[in-house]
């Protein structure tokens, strides 16, 4: 049985999240294994939030040349995911 900190890997922090975070969506990388229900309820465990929609994304890794050797990152996951209005998670900003 994975936990919820196995689940949801971390909070992305990119120009297109902020634009989301208008619309109460948060984007996250989660473990490429979990499935809709298992991040819906990660999040509701982790933030203590009410969890309205969740969509996934399986983002294909890059090709990346270190100075002779080319190879590939790896492939992850992302998901958005709505809150109820009202609801809110809080992101520190450095």
């Amino acid at each position: 049985m994975k936990t919820s900190y196995d689940v949801i890997k971390g909070i992305i922090r990119t120009e297109k999240g902020s634009e989301l975070l208008k619309d109460n969506k948060y984007l996250f990388r989660v473990a490429r294994s979990a499935n809709k229900i298992q991040i819906r309820h990660a999040i509701e465990d982790i933030y203590k939030v009410k969890v309205i929609d969740v969509n996934t994304v399986t983002m294909r890794g890059k090709w990346r040349r270190v100075r002779y050797e080319s190879g590939r990152t790896p492939d992850w996951k992302k998901a958005i995911v709505t809150l109820k209005k009202g609801d809110k998670i809080e992101i520190f900003t450095t």
